[in-house]
């Protein structure tokens, strides 16, 4: 049986299986406190604007989901990421 500590799972890059795109990496995880154990990890969603204008929502990936985790990065499978928004193109800039 292989263990890992909370703290080092925030160093590992998360990585969606399906299509290896990198999510990002581990910045908290949830924990069943009636029975301590995961339930889920979670990345933080990015910054608007420097943070300015609050975040992307964050990714909650549940444990059933974790395919894989290797020493620097866990495999996911079945995550839906927030699709990225398109930038917007403004007529008098070319």
């Amino acid at each position: 049986m292989n263990c890992c500590r909370i703290v080092e799972l925030r160093h590992k890059e998360v990585i969606n299986s399906s299509n290896g795109c990198r999510i990002g990496y581990v910045d908290d995880v949830e924990v069943n406190t009636e029975n301590a154990r995961l339930v889920a990890i979670v990345i933080y969603g990015r910054p608007k604007f420097f943070g300015l204008l609050g975040h992307n929502d964050d990714i909650v990936i549940n444990w059933e989901n974790i395919k894989l985790i290797g020493e620097d990065t866990i495999l996911v499978s079945n995550c839906i990421v927030p699709s990225k928004r398109k930038k917007l193109k403004f007529p008098f800039f070319h």
